[in-house]
């Protein structure tokens, strides 16, 4: 046993040696710290969701599946883009989720426990179990964490009739449960004021109730009324001015600038504060209320040497590498990334991110950048979707050759039975990394 351990130590010194931070200021990369562990993996990843998978799929075929292993407690994958359609009824959940163990690509080591602590100064990871583990690589993907528990009356309030969220498993038939109830008065949809994943689904619940009302014959008993934080109905100009117009034809009520602070379950009250007019609430009444939590980074980042102050892990919006230890590497939710959280922008970030680790583990800077691609189907009825995609400046980023910011009927049937079809086949596999290239194809060269 000697032989390998020392051959190891041998090639980690060498490697440690000749490896030099690759942006100024950042730490050296350390590698001795698996001399003190129980497990070493080349490269490990943290969490299991869609930025997770594909990269340890991606992983796998880079350095094999035996140095790949990622760090998952949960039993369950969702593919949760498809919960909005499930809480306007149009979809089963049972259909979005599938076990872990059949989307871990084969060979690569699944530790089923959460990450407890990471220690990027020694290169290690302590799990919820007690087990260190070592890395050459990390990978975070933690996602974000949803805080229902900041809203006052929550989460108990949804043990009480008509209030529904699609943002968790537990949640998101309460929403189809309240919309098929529904009688008559107000229905309330919210939007936080933090960041959130997929930050047009507060609204498409509301389009999809709009329209199930009209066809159930009770649209005109309804009220229908979306309360956002944001200053602005869509944060890209294109989109939000046709958003505007439905609004206007559906006779929808949009008020801005307007936060969730409190569910009186018991009295069917959800309480609003004005932004802009600090102190000041406002007491809607509810038939139907659908609740879109405040979000934040996860735990076991916050104070963590690899987070920002905000708690968001601390990488290049470019190259997608930490800013300070060059071994790390961010994907999806749980990064600082100045993009819309969504599973379209954790495909493009993929693409980029197998190009940045494949240069460095070569010693040679990153070189392809990532634009900030990210898309929302925003899904306006039962057949009708408004595709859009933009970058880090909020500009269209239109992959076909025709006018996304206009109602299409197929557009809504790649949001419910192309993309589920591309995620479990393609984005998992590490073989979907967005549709950059086809958007050049599609306009010739010109995109």
């Amino acid at each position: 046993m000697a032989g390998p351990v020392l051959c190891w130590q041998r090639s980690a010194w060498m490697w440690a040696r000749r490896t030099r931070p690759l942006v100024p200021g950042v730490s050296r990369l350390h590698v001795s710290s698996r001399l003190l562990s129980k497990e070493h993996y080349k490269v490990l990843v943290l969490g299991g969701g869609s930025g997770g998978i594909t990269m340890s799929s991606r992983m796998k075929r880079k350095v094999g599946a035996e140095n790949v292993a990622v760090v998952e407690p949960s039993e369950m994958h969702y593919y949760q883009p498809l919960w909005t359609l499930v809480g306007a009824g149009a979809k089963k959940v049972q259909i979005s989720g599938r076990p872990t163990a059949s989307v871990v690509p084969s060979g690569v080591t699944w530790i089923k426990s959460p990450v407890q602590e990471i220690d990027p100064d020694r290169n290690t990871v302590r799990t919820g179990d007690g087990k260190q583990i070592s890395y050459q690589y990390l990978i975070v993907a933690l996602g974000l964490q949803l805080h229902y528990e900041k809203i006052k009356g929550l989460p108990e309030a949804f043990k009480y009739p008509g209030i529904g969220s699609n943002y968790s498993l537990q949640t998101v038939n309460k929403t189809w449960e309240a919309l098929q109830n529904f009688k008559e008065g107000n229905a309330l949809f919210s939007f936080p004021n933090t960041p959130v994943k997929c930050a047009g689904a507060p609204q498409k619940i509301m389009y999809l109730s709009d329209a199930y009302l009209r066809k159930t014959g009770k649209r005109s008993k309804a009220n229908i009324i979306y309360n956002t934080s944001l200053p602005v109905l869509f944060g890209v100009k294109k989109y939000a001015d046709c958003l505007w117009e439905i609004v206007k034809n559906r006779d929808l009520q949009v008020n801005l600038r307007h936060e969730l602070v409190e569910v009186r379950a018991d009295r069917r009250e959800a309480v609003f504060t004005k932004l802009d007019s600090p102190g000041e609430t406002v007491v809607y009444e509810y038939e139907m209320l659908h609740v879109t939590p405040p979000m934040g980074p996860p735990e076991v980042l916050k104070g963590n040497p690899l987070a920002d102050q905000a708690g968001w892990l601390d990488v290049d919006k470019d190259v997608l590498q930490h800013k300070r230890y060059p071994n790390v590497f961010g994907i999806g939710d749980c990064t600082n990334v100045p993009t819309s959280k969504t599973a379209a922008a954790v495909a493009a970030q993929s693409a980029v991110l197998d190009r940045t680790i494949s240069r460095v583990m070569r010693d040679i800077l990153p070189d392809k950048k990532y634009d900030g691609y990210t898309s929302c189907p925003l899904v306006t009825s039962y057949n009708t979707v408004i595709l859009a995609e933009f970058d880090y400046n909020g500009q269209p980023l239109e992959t076909f050759p025709i006018d996304q910011g206009k109602e299409s009927r197929i557009m809504y049937h790649m949001k419910a039975n192309l993309m589920p079809h591309l995620y479990w086949h393609g984005l998992l596999k590490g073989l979907w990394g967005g549709p950059g290239p086809y958007r050049k194809i599609m306009h010739l060269g010109m995109k």
